[in-house]
């Protein structure tokens, strides 16, 4: 039998001070060790740790996004490290066993019922090593659009026009058709301008490519153009075309600008903007019918 068995339960505190004292002692002071050391090291060694860590991704020029990505493993990394050194100073290798058998569930958690989440974190790790877009990158996929705003792992964070946050899983991103229009340091924006066939080309043109000069942020190179891109049912269309920095210049406010500008020329100077009609040809023939059914007569 045990010794505390043999010595019987204690009936009175001198007596459970006598039997478990000792053990008591032992078990607070090992506590007390591991918490003083877990303490001592996340929050001194966390830190220096990720300090470190951002120091050296940045020396060396990575994205904001590793650099972002580095700091969070860096973190996790000095959490476990505190945990295992100070179960190592406080006598705990059960601790450390526990550790063992947690990763080892997780590995098996991951293979077998996460993997959505195995995906999209490989996806993300190729998002962020291949940068087809970065934060900051206004983006579209699958007929949605939004402008980045963090990249992680598993996911990544985008606002929409309307400011909303839209979150999408990285393998969306990463095995969808993505559309970067900001990846380029040129990007040309359009718009087709309908006017009556009896209009003058000329005059039209001339007007779209004096307005489009006048938009703040439209390049000189290349030019703005306005060549006649098709002979619709009721309108010759001529295709506006300018050039914008799409790191500097919104695409949106410059085609809203030329559009509005253009329409109050055409206005101002007689080039009418039809809008497309239907002209039916033909005759209708009317016959009187009589009370007994009978054609009447005229």
């Amino acid at each position: 039998m045990l010794p505390v068995l043999q010595q019987g339960l204690p009936t009175s505190i001198d007596q459970f001070t006598s039997q478990y004292g000792d053990l008591l002692v032992s078990f607070g002071v090992t506590v007390l060790s591991f918490v003083v050391t877990f303490l001592i090291l996340y929050f001194v060694g966390k830190p220096i740790l990720v300090r470190m860590t951002k120091r050296a991704l940045n020396a060396r020029e990575f994205s904001s996004s590793i650099v972002s990505l580095g700091s969070s493993i860096a973190g996790t990394i000095a959490v476990f490290g505190a945990v295992a050194i100070a179960a190592v100073v406080a006598g705990f290798p059960v601790i450390l066993s526990a550790f063992a058998t947690i990763f080892a569930a997780l590995a098996l958690g991951f293979a077998f019922a996460a993997s959505d989440i195995v995906e999209n974190f490989i996806a993300g790790i190729f998002i962020i090593k291949d940068k087809p877009f970065e934060v900051g990158d206004y983006i579209e996929w699958d007929g949605n659009g939004g402008v980045v705003r963090e990249i992680s792992l598993r996911v990544s964070k985008l606002d929409t026009w309307d400011n909303e946050q839209v979150t999408v899983p990285n393998g969306d991103l990463a095995n969808g058709t993505v559309t970067n229009p900001m990846a380029n340091e040129t990007r040309r924006v359009t718009f087709d301008f309908g006017i009556e066939y009896d209009a003058s080309i000329k005059d039209a043109r001339s007007i779209i490519l004096e307005e489009a000069a006048k938009i703040d942020g439209v390049l000189d190179d290349p030019e703005p153009t306005a060549p006649v891109t098709g002979l619709a049912d009721s309108a010759v269309v001529l295709n506006g075309r300018v050039w914008i920095n799409p790191q500097e210049t919104g695409a949106g406010g410059v085609k809203h600008k030329l559009v509005e500008n253009v329409k109050r020329r055409f206005d101002a100077e007689g080039i009418g903007m039809p809008y497309p009609y239907t002209e039916l040809t033909g005759a209708i023939e009317v016959e009187q019918i009589g009370h007994d059914g009978a054609v009447a007569d005229d």
